[in-house]
């Protein structure tokens, strides 16, 4: 063969090129299809939040909630309106009640909304620690406290949504846990790092404690080895005037 002949020879065969090519729009299709699934994941858990935390101060003021109202309060504010807001907390014409013990809880169960205003975290929180609960909202861990009564409300969250800010967070910082029954104020006292098995976090206190369990690293690529805790105390609770449906 003369070097004129060789330098003429393909450098692949026409074999190699179809199926390279498939394979690149494979690995095209296989990115789109994981690029889809993230966008409808994020878009399903912020559409949800939103709805709950639009039904939950629906429920605070005596109203009833419904898909419609949501929408033509959202199209409203869109506009140049504003959403509908929760009045001032006014003085109880009834004696305070915490969410009793004897609650029946059922998996996803509204418990209410955390809000922790210095890092702008607002999630409903609802029951449960399973993958389909803390894919919508931070759950609240089954056999712990419910807010209100002596002992540990644990709550759950993925680093990478509801709970990502908390890689932030302060000793000395408020967390605001609202129920329909009040508001329960928290003091972050302590933050630490423990192993999964590490079950002590969740154990009954002699008093009214609040903990908050995410996975670490909050920047770890997979099934993150640790686990982060945010210790908080009791310092207050304002309970939620009685209203009158339809007011």
């Amino acid at each position: 063969m003369t070097p004129r002949e060789s330098s003429r020879r393909p450098s692949q065969s026409p074999r190699r090129r179809p199926f390279l090519l498939g394979l690149e729009y494979f690995f095209l299709l296989l990115g789109l299809i994981a690029l889809d699934c993230y966008i409808w994941v994020n878009t399903s858990s912020t559409l949800y939040q939103a709805y709950q935390d639009w039904a939950f101060d629906q429920n605070l003021r005596g109203l009833s909630p419904s898909v419609p109202g949501f929408v033509n309060d959202e199209f409203s504010w869109f506009w140049g309106g504003e959403r509908t807001k929760t009045p001032a907390i006014s003085e109880p014409s009834q004696p305070f009640e915490p969410l009793p013990r004897e609650k029946p809880l059922t998996r996803s169960m509204l418990i209410g909304r955390l809000e922790i205003p210095r890092l702008h975290v607002k999630a409903m929180v609802r029951e449960g620690a399973d993958e389909s609960t803390l894919r919508r909202a931070v759950g609240h861990i089954p056999g712990t406290a419910l807010p209100g009564n002596i002992g540990n409300v644990a709550l759950a969250g993925h680093r990478d949504t509801f709970f990502r800010e908390l890689r932030d967070i302060r000793k000395n910082d408020s967390i605001d846990l609202k129920t329909e029954n009040g508001t329960y104020r928290y003091e972050v006292q302590s933050t630490r790092i423990v192993s999964p098995r590490d079950v002590g976090v969740l154990a009954a206190s002699g008093g009214e404690t609040l903990t908050l369990v995410t996975c670490y690293p909050f920047y770890y690529i997979g099934s993150a080895p640790k686990r982060f805790i945010v210790r908080a105390t009791q310092v207050s609770a304002t309970p939620q005037p009685p209203q009158q449906r339809g007011s």
